[in-house]
């Protein structure tokens, strides 16, 4: 199972069986109970995760005081506040975890000196931020091109365990959208 997971989330062809198994090594296998906080406001990250199972988010809160959903997180996702653990600054997000949940952590150290003595591990990593980076700027698009019904719809056909896990007041303010317009959204569908 470790191997598979593991081969799962770090998937990149540079990386052979002998990889896997350091990078295993270097994880930590942690669980969280629903509402813990792995990353906080204001503290630096020293860690990301891999999750084996579960749902997180990401949030953080406006000019007005709002809490705003900025992401989610499910099983074989990475968790991570790249601009905390990478540039070393205090985290301006929140981490929570909706749901119960298994991750493997690793810590920043060590994932620098596997990036040092595993070559696959850095093409990875650089595969991985591309995607990450691609899908940040495709949401910032659909989020002004798109319609809410029209998104709500896409989070439901790519990511079906937030629309099941998550409370609606989260997928709300990820959609950008308030708790009502989403509940006119999905009697909507259901009729429709």
């Amino acid at each position: 199972m470790e191997l598979a997971f593991f081969q799962l989330v770090y998937n990149h062809p540079l990386l052979k069986k002998r990889d896997y198994e350091k990078i295993i090594k270097a994880h930590t296998r942690i669980e969280f109970r629903q509402g813990a906080m792995p990353i906080m406001t204001g503290k630096v990250t020293k860690a990301f995760y891999a999750i084996e199972e579960g749902l997180f988010r990401s949030f953080l809160y406006d000019y007005n005081g709002n809490e705003t959903t900025t992401a989610f997180y499910c099983s074989k996702d990475v968790l991570i506040e790249s601009f905390s653990l990478f540039q070393r600054m205090p985290s301006r997000e929140n981490f929570q975890a909706i749901t119960s949940s298994v991750v493997w952590k690793i810590d920043y150290n060590v994932f620098q000196e596997l990036l040092n003595t595993v070559e696959g591990l850095r093409e990875w990593g650089r595969t991985w931020a591309t995607r990450e980076l691609f899908l940040l700027k495709q949401r910032s698009i659909n989020a002004l091109t798109v319609s809410a019904t029209d998104r709500y719809l896409q989070l439901i056909k790519e990511r079906p365990e937030i629309v099941t896990q998550s409370p609606l007041k989260y997928i709300a303010s990820y959609l950008g959208i308030t708790d009502t317009s989403l509940s006119r959204i999905r009697k909507g569908i259901a009729v429709g």
